[in-house]
């Protein structure tokens, strides 16, 4: 078998072109997420093209709401892809055409294999402690002896000695004694292609040059090199990413917490913030831990990708979203938190809830809100204050502070409030001010109840901005619910 180290996959000089291809047979997974990210960073790093096409041939599996929960996701997280989707199904025949052509040039033979011989050779490979290494018997048996009326599966005619070498961009050159190779099925009985068949012919007619994915495909990827080397097709580079682990150093799972996209999306992270996170994952540009998208377009290069494991850590990733979410203008903000709360369990009632109080009262607030908030269920929790009813539930500690003292002290305020001319932060504070010093009270003697009997809360953004957001006859009517 030939040698693919004598021309490096990928040294061509033809136009980059990736592919990101998820089987639709669930939701995005956040390590295919960031697979999807690096294919992507590198496309538009090199001027190149992002293609996507969705692997949908296990039909009882690939279900039309996963194809439309994967979009939905790449869109979030704003990885546009070039010209349409492709759908792997629908390319069948052109499947079996080069099936076809590959046993017509005798690089493919038909296999009558039965289930029971199949078995056999799997009992004598566990009985030996042995990878299962299928030796047809109708790779050199004559045709004439076919058994009547079996569709045979059509297997690839692979070396039995020598290697085959994988130059890979990420892992470096790793070797596969073709011994361990066997003839793989390309067409199965029935006419459908299997993975590792389809996916050669598609990256081929797709013009793809380099194949990013996860270090899990690397035996895959010996096995797809045999096809383009027995088709006589360029080969792509391959560059097989590390997988992404568990802060425990475990791959990531169920018990580490969320692993779809959407879930992320539902948590309230937002898009740039798990971009620059997810790129940190495996690839690093000296010690920048913030980076923009551009900035990381600009400076991607799927060579620098490291091979070891990658650790998620959720306090980074809401360090990070608390950065993201101080740096976002208002609007930008205020957009991100209407669409959090479309998809949230419960998020259309506060939506309308926010809609009916005013989405200005929720704008204006933002500046008090976003300094604490690392997630965006932080920011509407934040802002409950504005759509909360009268009179105000009180949490525990809130009413702690609402004793008898502090409810003389809000009658006393209800007046000076009132006479405030421009309802505004500093004026606010300064008529406040003016009444602890008289009475010779500490600022925060008074403020905190204050806070209480505004927000039912005994922490909340800065008074004197909630005060100024709730407007002159909310407030004035919330201090005197509480005032004795």
């Amino acid at each position: 078998m030939p040698d693919n180290t004598k021309t490096p996959p990928g040294s061509s000089r033809r136009p980059v072109v990736t592919r990101f291809a998820p089987s639709p047979t669930g939701t995005l997974h956040i390590g295919g997420a960031r697979t999807a990210l690096f294919n992507w960073l590198y496309a538009r790093h090199t001027g190149g093209k992002f293609l996507l096409r969705i692997e949908d041939t296990d039909r009882e599996r690939s279900k039309p709401e996963h194809v439309a929960a994967i979009l939905d996701s790449l869109k979030w997280l704003e990885l546009d892809w070039d010209g349409d989707p492709l759908f792997q199904f629908a390319r069948a025949d052109r499947h079996r055409a080069v099936g076809e052509e590959l046993l017509a040039a005798g690089k493919a033979y038909r296999c009558y294999l039965s289930a029971e011989q199949l078995a056999d050779m799997r009992a004598r490979a566990e009985a030996e402690k042995r990878p299962l290494t299928v030796e047809s018997p109708w790779r050199d048996a004559d045709p004439a002896t076919a058994p009547a009326g079996v569709k045979p599966a059509i297997r690839l005619r692979t070396a039995r000695s020598g290697e085959t070498v994988v130059n890979d961009l990420v892992q470096g050159r790793v070797v596969f004694p073709n011994k361990d190779l066997d003839d793989m099925i390309i067409l199965r009985s029935d006419g459908a292609p299997t993975y590792n068949f389809a996916v050669v012919v598609d990256d081929h007619d797709m013009d793809v040059s380099h194949v990013i994915r996860g270090v899990d495909h690397l035996t895959n990827t010996a096995r797809q090199t045999l096809v383009n080397l027995a088709m006589g097709w360029e080969l792509p580079a391959f560059a097989h990413i590390p997988l992404v682990h568990g802060s425990d150093g475990a791959k990531l799972s169920k018990r580490h917490g969320a692993q779809g996209t959407d879930e992320y999306r539902s948590m309230g992270y937002l898009p740039a913030a798990l971009r620059n996170y997810l790129a940190r994952l495996g690839w690093s540009h000296g010690d920048d831990e913030i980076f923009s998208t551009e900035q990381a377009v600009a400076w991607f290069d799927v060579a620098q990708v490291g091979k070891s494991p990658a650790r998620f850590d959720f306090a980074k990733l809401g360090d990070l979203n608390g950065h993201y979410i101080r740096q976002a203008d208002d609007a930008e903000l205020l957009g991100r938190i209407q669409d959090f709360l479309k998809h949230a369990e419960g998020g259309p009632e506060v939506a309308d809830a926010f809609a009916a109080a005013g989405w200005d009262k929720l704008s204006a607030a933002l500046p008090g809100l976003r300094e604490r908030a690392k997630t965006l269920p932080e920011l509407v929790d934040g802002a409950g204050f504005i759509i909360q009813s009268r009179p105000l539930a009180m949490d525990e500690k809130a009413s702690k502070l609402l004793d008898a003292d502090a409810k003389v002290a809000l009658a006393d305020l209800a007046p000076l409030f009132k006479a405030v001319t421009e309802w505004a932060p500093a004026p606010l504070e300064a008529a406040l001010r003016s009444y602890a010093e008289a009475k010779g009270l500490k600022l925060g003697k008074v403020a905190q109840p204050l806070r209480a009997a505004l927000t039912g809360r005994a922490v909340s953004p800065p008074v004197f901005d909630v005060m100024a957001v709730l407007g002159k006859t909310e407030a004035l009517a919330r201090i005197r619910d509480q005032a004795g």
